[in-house]
């Protein structure tokens, strides 16, 4: 696999650089419970689409949302993002459900001299991961991103980097107010992973996470999401404490990338993994990494470490992809699949995806910025 190949799996089935995918309910959608609150995406607050869509539950009220690059201008109701500028980090929001289920969003983008900036890091292009709470703090994993001039847009950058952004002070009711400090994971991380957080899971005395990790040697080529855990009394200082499921069902710190062991072959940048009491299962929900993410795709398993089932779809077709949609385009792909268990009613799953274009964002009349339905997630509602 070449470098450039690599950089191409990730960026088609993982965090988008260009623009994507629509708030839209295809002919599929299965019909929404009238006792259910769901999320929705409108263009607001200076916000014109973003991908990511990863979500915690901050407290009764309150739902944080996480978005990756982002579509923003000061004009309201704009038709299309021709002109329009794009926020390289991330930007986030802040729902509630109202008491007779309705769905309420702010969007939160922070203004630096007058310009939309990251939510977080100042120098730094960072995509977030998926958050999680303990002990009352805010964990939020991040993509450390460099920009790679060199290279032909859209494949013009490179992780380089992971980081915990930590937020102690979550509860005040303005994000912008928060106060955030990094854990760098550098000394922690394996060689090879490319993302390390796609999915986030607090059980027992650890953190759980699923990396994307790909091997590039000449011999075997080996890509997949592996098993990592840190202690919860050792994540702010997670270095020594980073071990990794091997081939043999074991831990181990300081893990040799060959003996870690693919937990699943999903090999996606963006999952969920959540526990449904109702089952007692855990369920993996990920969009598919074979034709530019045609299916929406689940498995289960009755423990994180598996094993878990067989893929199957929750979704058939994505019509963003599929040839036969007016949402169709060549230069379509999605990914960023997820569920949103705090949305979860009765035996309905919500699930988010995003589309991307490969075009070219930087340019004034591609395909995204002309069609506001692309970049942002897309809500279904599904029973299973």
């Amino acid at each position: 696999m070449t470098k450039k190949l690599t950089w191409l799996i990730l960026f088609f089935l993982s965090i988008g650089l260009s623009a994507c995918s629509p708030f839209w309910q295809g002919k599929y959608t299965t019909a929404f419970p009238s006792a259910q609150c769901l999320p929705s995406f409108p263009d607001k607050d200076g916000w014109y689409g973003g991908d990511g869509a990863y979500s915690i539950k901050l407290d009764q009220e309150r739902t944080l949302w996480l978005f990756g690059d982002t579509f923003v201008a000061n004009e309201k109701g704009r038709k299309d993002r021709i002109g329009m500028d794009v926020v390289m980090g991330t930007t986030l929001a802040i729902s509630t459900c109202s008491e007779n289920n309705q769905f309420h969003i702010h969007y939160y983008l922070k203004k630096k001299n007058g310009k939309f900036v990251s939510a977080f890091g100042e120098n730094e292009w960072l995509w977030p991961q998926d958050p999680f709470i303990i002990n009352n703090v805010l964990y939020v994993p991040l993509l450390v991103v460099k920009a790679m001039l060199d290279l032909k847009a859209p494949l013009n950058f490179k992780i380089i980097r992971h980081k915990i952004a930590r937020i102690k002070n979550y509860t005040l009711a303005d994000p912008l107010q928060w106060n955030v400090d990094y854990i760098d994971l550098k000394d922690a991380i394996l060689p090879g992973i490319e993302a390390f957080a796609p999915t986030s899971v607090v059980f027992q005395n650890y953190v759980y996470f699923y990396p994307l990790y790909i091997s590039v040697k000449k011999i075997a080529k080996v890509s997949g999401n592996i098993l990592a855990r840190i202690p919860i009394d050792k994540l702010d200082d997670p270095a020594d404490s980073m071990e990794y499921l091997n081939k043999y069902g074991k831990w181990e710190k300081g893990l040799v990338p060959d003996k870690a062991k693919i937990v699943l072959a999903a090999s996606v940048s963006e999952l969920s993994v959540r526990y449904h009491d109702d089952d007692k299962k855990w369920i993996a929900i990920y969009l598919s990494p074979q034709n530019n993410g045609n299916q929406l795709l689940y498995q289960t398993a009755d423990t994180l470490e598996g094993p878990w089932t067989k893929p199957k779809a929750l979704v058939e077709k994505i019509p963003e992809v599929d040839p036969k949609s007016p949402r169709y385009d060549d230069q379509n792909f999605c990914y960023a699949g997820k569920e949103h268990i705090e949305f979860a009613y009765a035996r309905n799953l919500v699930v988010t995806y995003v589309c991307n274009s490969s075009e070219n964002f930087q340019q004034q009349n591609n395909f995204i910025r002309k069609n506001l339905f692309l970049y942002r997630p897309v809500v279904k509602s599904i029973s299973y």
